[in-house]
């Protein structure tokens, strides 16, 4: 089959491809049972698994997880003398949060303006979908070996599915691990991730009094822990430009990929006309090659009920995103020395290690980086860009240390304007129907290579 052959039965296999992802975006597959019932991922992972074994997988099964959560698992054997790729996706998605900021039902695949609406359709079930349109254009012309896994409870974070690979490493073992879970830069640029941040996150308390008393009676000299914390979270930013400044961290990394124009970042952002981006360099080397602070909660007195009163702890919720190359501990010693000799006023400060996890950077100088290069170029006729990207893929660093020969290759069909975890998340089809066809390309000329062992 040709390369415009190949194209030809993708494109035909496109309304295949809306009926799966409407059925699967029906199912919603919350990895929570505090927000729903724990059948809806039941139900989801059998769908995977029906589909699969239809697209020619052997032995495709539901796995129980150590976090409970069911992981979809099947292969199909090599060829003699080829390789074999592993295909990544999940079927869990995040709740819709705001029911009433869905212009559509998030639950219900709607198609409007040319994209099609609905909670996963992007993030995964949109690269679910680009898995079958792949295979199913292949039919029984696979050049390599399969391994398949689809998570249940990625984006809960609770680890089910790397500690399964850490019991039964031998099921996922392979040449190239194709992780579809990321996307491409924009619409019509075929991207490999590249690098993952890591993060480290603590919470911070600040104790000034044994307890509350009026500020009428005591307020000036007794020290408010509310003030204090706000002045020891202050530091951890540069005050004129808002960069992140942790003391022992390096904060000046410079992004060598592709890069995330400005505008367009405030854009996918939704910052407010008139506010300025924080940092220096480009947005890029500010996502992708520097730390970078969140504060993501503080406990205090709430303004409705508060009370004339010197506040005397508080606390906070404090997230350190890292580039390739900060180790996590490093990281958090950093942070830790930083958030202790900033206090103010002599206060007295605690922090608590609440999670960590570390930084990925690929290899992107083996086979099968140079056969999805030929891919791409074929279908979007323009090279192969590489990308960071801010969040964290725990199970990218348990691969990468279980299978150290195996090249990981992050990609699929998302790309900014799917918003993922937002209301009104979206998915462009083409994208499907190109990274599809860049998919069963990159097979095809995967076993070309021989790949290079495991």
């Amino acid at each position: 089959m040709t390369v415009s052959e190949l194209a030809e039965k993708i494109a035909g296999l496109m309304g295949r491809a809306r009926t799966d992802l409407a059925e699967l975006v029906a199912i919603p597959s919350v990895a929570d049972p505090r927000q729903y019932p724990p059948e809806e991922c039941r139900r989801a992972a059998q769908w995977v698994a029906d589909a699969f074994t239809e697209a020619g997988l052997h032995d495709v099964h539901l796995a129980e997880t150590p976090d409970g959560s069911h992981a979809v698992i099947g292969h199909r054997p090599p060829p003699p003398g080829a390789p074999t790729v592993l295909l990544y996706c999940h079927y869990d998605v995040q709740p819709p949060l705001d029911d009433d900021a869905w212009t559509t039902p998030p639950f219900a695949l709607t198609e409007r303006d040319g994209r099609w609406y609905g909670r996963g359709t992007a993030d995964c079930k949109g690269n679910i979908v680009m898995h079958l349109t792949a295979l199913r254009a292949l039919g029984d012309d696979i050049p390599v070996g399969l391994k398949f896994v689809a998570e249940g409870s990625e984006e809960q974070g609770t680890g089910g599915l790397e500690g399964y690979v850490a019991q039964h490493p031998e099921q996922f073992l392979a040449d190239a691990l194709l992780v579809c879970d990321t996307g491409n830069a924009e619409v019509g640029t075929g991207t490999a991730t590249i690098t993952l941040r890591g993060l480290v996150n603590v919470v911070v308390t600040v104790g000034t009094l044994a307890g509350e008393i009026h500020s009428g009676m005591f307020g000036g000299p007794a020290p408010d822990a509310l003030a204090a914390l706000i002045q020891l979270l202050s530091t951890l930013r540069d005050p004129a430009t808002g960069a992140t400044r942790v003391e022992g961290l390096d904060c000046e990394g410079t992004w060598e990929g592709v890069g995330y124009d400005e505008e367009r970042f405030r854009a996918d952002a939704g910052v407010l006309d008139g506010v300025r981006l924080t940092g220096t360099g480009t947005v890029a080397d500010r996502l992708w090659a520097r730390p970078a602070v969140t504060v993501l909660g503080i406990d205090c007195p709430p303004v409705v009920g508060s009370a004339a009163a010197v506040p005397p702890t508080a606390r906070a919720r404090v997230s350190l995103r890292i580039p390739p190359g900060t180790a996590p501990a490093a990281a958090r010693a950093a942070l830790t020395r930083h958030l202790t000799g900033a206090a103010p006023w002599g206060v007295r400060v605690s922090v608590e290690d609440e999670s960590a996890g570390a930084p990925f950077r690929a290899a992107t100088d083996g086979p099968a980086y140079a056969a999805l290069g030929r891919a791409v170029n074929e279908v979007y006729g323009k090279p192969l860009a590489f990308l960071g990207q801010g969040g964290s893929i725990p199970l990218c660093n348990v691969l990468a240390e279980t299978y150290p020969r195996a090249e990981i290759v992050l990609m699929g069909v998302e790309e900014p304007k799917c918003l993922i975890h937002a209301p009104n998340e979206s998915v462009d089809p083409a994208e499907i129907e190109h990274m599809a066809h860049v998919e069963a390309l990159f097979l095809r000329a995967y076993a070309a290579t021989g790949g290079r062992g495991r």
